[in-house]
Parts: C-alpha cells; sequence; structure tokens
C-alpha cells in the first residue's frame, strides 16, 4: 500500500481548516465528504491526479428519472453548461446521478488551500442551483415534455438557492 501523497494530504488539510469531516481513501489520492445543501445532499469526493499536479473535485446527488425525461435533462444540463466558467454538469444515467466537476492544475505538489476551498464551493453551489430545475424536468409529466421551455427554466430566479450571509440583509 503506498502512502497517501503531499498533493491529497494538502487537501486533507484544507477541508480540516474549514472543518469539513472527510475521509482519505488508502491506497488512493481520494477523499470523500458529505455535505448538506439548501435543496440538496451533496456527495463529494476530491482525487488528486499526482502525476500532473491536478485536482477534481465532484459533486454528486441522486436524481431518479424516467427514460422518458432522460432527453429533457440532458438539454437542460446542456443549457446550463454555456453559462458556466468554472466546470460542468453531467447525468450519470448508469447510476442516476446528477454531477457537478470542477478540475484545477496546481504548479507545486502541496496544492493552495484558498483554491481548494473554493472548488469545494463551486461544487456545492453549482449542484445545489441546479437541482430545483432538474426536479422540475423530473417531475414534469410525460405528455407536457414537449411544451417545457429549458431556455425561459432556467431564467426562473425564484428557484436559486440565497447565497449564504445575504439572508440577513434582507428586510
Amino acid at each position: 500500500m503506498r502512502p497517501p501523497s503531499l498533493q491529497i494530504l494538502s487537501v486533507e488539510s484544507a477541508f480540516g481548516n474549514n472543518g469539513w469531516h472527510c475521509e482519505l481513501l488508502e491506497g488512493r489520492d481520494v477523499i470523500r465528504a458529505s455535505f448538506s445543501a439548501h435543496h440538496t445532499r451533496i456527495q463529494l469526493h476530491a482525487q488528486s491526479y499526482t502525476p500532473i499536479n491536478a485536482l477534481a473535485v465532484v459533486g454528486e446527488s441522486p436524481l431518479p428519472i424516467s427514460e422518458e425525461h432522460v432527453a429533457p435533462l440532458l438539454e437542460l444540463l446542456c443549457r446550463a453548461n454555456k453559462y458556466l466558467n468554472l466546470g460542468s454538469f453531467e447525468y450519470d444515467l448508469d447510476r442516476q446521478f446528477l454531477v457537478f466537476r470542477i478540475t484545477n492544475i496546481f504548479e507545486k505538489e502541496r496544492y493552495d488551500a484558498d483554491i481548494i476551498t473554493s472548488m469545494v464551493h463551486c461544487a456545492i453551489a453549482e449542484l445545489d442551483r441546479i437541482m430545483p430545475y432538474a426536479m422540475i424536468v423530473q417531475r414534469t409529466p410525460e405528455d407536457l415534455l414537449d411544451d417545457l421551455d429549458l431556455e425561459r427554466l432556467l431564467q426562473r430566479e425564484d428557484l436559486i438557492p440565497p447565497v449564504p450571509g445575504d439572508e440577513d440583509d434582507l428586510p
């Protein structure tokens, strides 16, 4: 069994500094964690690719969907991806999980804790943001799927979770 790399240990340290409980998988440069977001529970893993100093952070949430709803869901994710600067949405057809993935290549063996934290925040926020839209697709009756305007759906701001701290600013 090989020891954990400096890269994944720096990720574990960043998680610890943020107070996030995580589990380092033995013999692999992978960390697992779970987070409760506004709309969903997110399973997250961070995997270090040591030869190239890259870190991938992947957030997942279960979203069972019928075969008839797969095409509209995939279209929704493609449309959402057009507006992203970092990361991307995916749907794991085999496991029926909604996925957000973000990757960064670092200059040094010890990854920057601020960048790791930002990647985790991004994965959680984006997955939490897309979930209500995906659930609308999931719950739309099959005979109404053709009438669902996905572009307009993504413009609905009432479904976006509040930004942490902004709730205090409300009158």
